[in-house]
């Protein structure tokens, strides 16, 4: 990931797997709004927010945890783990050790689903979880984001007057 110009304004969008395929893929239940729409969208909000909105995506749970390594420091994550979020331990462990608040989110209403997606292993340690809003739901999360944020760096400084 390129260098950032100010890292406390910086929000990175991560996807993970099979969301490259947004649009086309079960468009009853994703919609048909791609990938590249809504990196789109919560980029512009992120501007009007006063935030730069870095985008990525992978199929790799690896490479998922690299990036969220990347953006430590970072005024947060917005994260749709896909299927990862059912098992993915190294990815929750990723987000349990960045300082940066993530917040989950999923585009369909998982618990409308297959049971096995009931259970997230990440959604306990993010700051956050919005599931079931469509892909509006980018942008609830990326307020949530910066609202968490917010809230962390207030609590931060009564506990430093105190």
């Amino acid at each position: 990931m390129s260098a950032v110009s100010d890292p406390s304004r910086t929000v990175l969008l991560l996807n993970g797997p099979n969301l490259n395929l947004l649009g086309t893929r079960d468009p009853a239940q994703y919609g048909t709004t791609t990938l590249e729409e809504v990196e789109r969208r919560v980029a512009s909000l992120g501007r009007e927010l006063g935030v730069e909105v870095v985008c990525a995506q992978s199929n790799s749970e690896g490479a998922l945890v690299d990036r969220i390594h990347e953006a430590r420091g970072w005024a947060g994550v917005v994260l749709n783990p896909g299927a990862y979020a059912h098992y993915g331990i190294a990815l929750r462990d990723a987000i349990d050790a960045v300082e940066a608040p993530v917040v989950e989110v999923h585009i369909s209403n998982v618990y409308a689903r297959e049971e096995f997606r009931h259970t997230s292993v990440t959604a306990p340690v993010a700051a956050g979880y919005v599931a079931g809003c469509g892909v509006f739901g980018y942008e609830l999360a990326l307020r949530a984001v910066l609202r968490r944020g917010a809230e962390r760096r207030e609590a931060a400084g009564g506990a430093q007057a105190g």
